[in-house]
């Protein structure tokens, strides 16, 4: 499975941006997928994920309620809708797939995209 994450810019606090991941291979709508997160000098944090069945979703509580993940298994895409962005939301953005075990780890995700930049200014 290869992701290609997209849709990272420079938005101002407040504004919206929707992040897209395109996967390639035929095992990926059985993956559960994710969003993870990188701001500069800090580890990589877990955002959202959702799960390739019943579409179940979770969020960082950093998150809840202005982010929205979701899926597409016939396109194999993943989006991340990002309302009411923060400056702290600033970071780059990976799209995972195929989690074992935790879905909030990174650690636990075998696939990843090259990241897309996102950055939110005051």
């Amino acid at each position: 499975v290869q992701l290609q994450a997209s849709g990272g810019g420079l938005v101002q606090a407040g504004g919206s941006l929707r992040l897209s991941c395109a996967a390639s291979g035929r095992s990926f709508s059985s993956y559960t997928a994710a969003w993870f997160r990188q701001a500069p000098g800090k580890e990589r944090e877990f955002v959202a994920h959702i799960t390739w069945g019943a579409g179940s979703t979770d969020y960082a509580d950093a998150v809840k309620g202005r982010f929205t993940i979701s899926r597409d298994n016939a396109k194999k895409m993943v989006y991340l809708q990002m309302n009411s962005l923060k400056p702290e939301d600033t970071g780059v953005y990976y799209c995972a797939a195929q989690a074992v075990g935790s879905k909030t780890r990174s650690a636990s995700y075998g696939y990843w995209g090259q990241g897309t930049q996102v950055t939110v200014s005051s």
